[in-house]
């Protein structure tokens, strides 16, 4: 650990002289550059010594569409909840809806109740385990299987790459 420590902290050296500048904001971007390239390489830098995280890289490069998803269901989320709020669509059925955890890691399984209660109209009632299911309070839940559908589709094609 200190081989890599120190190799981040060789590279930020580097990258701020080469820039000349130890700005703050420098040496924080020197940090992040230094940080993604030693765990990109860290395989070739250090041998099969120090084995590389599972798909770190891949990870990081999927972060930018699951930030962009997510972003869009909480514009969707607040759309739906201005339309109720203002009376344009009416509040017929609010209900609680059952996700199954299917193959969501701990990690996952918490990140997916994050995202579901950033996302206005929906929040995480309760975890059980022992079901194997999520509960999720939905303002809309009038189709629990799209509610189910949508929380599915969102965690296969964005969350799952990055937090699984």
């Amino acid at each position: 650990m200190s081989r890599i420590l120190f190799s981040i902290l060789l590279l930020t050296l580097t990258y701020n002289l080469a820039l000349g500048s130890f700005d703050p904001i420098d040496v924080i971007i020197g940090v992040l550059v230094a940080t993604v390239l030693v765990f990109g390489f860290r395989r070739f830098l250090f041998g099969d010594q120090t084995p590389s995280p599972p798909g770190l890289l891949r990870r990081l490069v999927a972060f930018g569409p699951f930030l962009v998803a997510l972003t869009i269901d909480i514009l969707r989320g607040t759309w739906l909840m201005i339309t109720v709020i203002l009376g344009i669509k009416p509040l017929t059925q609010p209900g609680i809806v059952s996700i199954p955890i299917a193959n969501r890691t701990p990690t996952g399984v918490a990140v997916s109740a994050l995202c579901t209660t950033l996302s206005p109209g929906t929040f995480l009632i309760d975890v059980d385990w022992e079901k194997g299911v999520f509960l999720l309070h939905a303002i809309d839940a009038s189709n629990p299987d799209e509610v189910r559908e949508t929380h599915q589709h969102f965690y296969d094609r964005y969350q799952r790459h990055v937090f699984p």
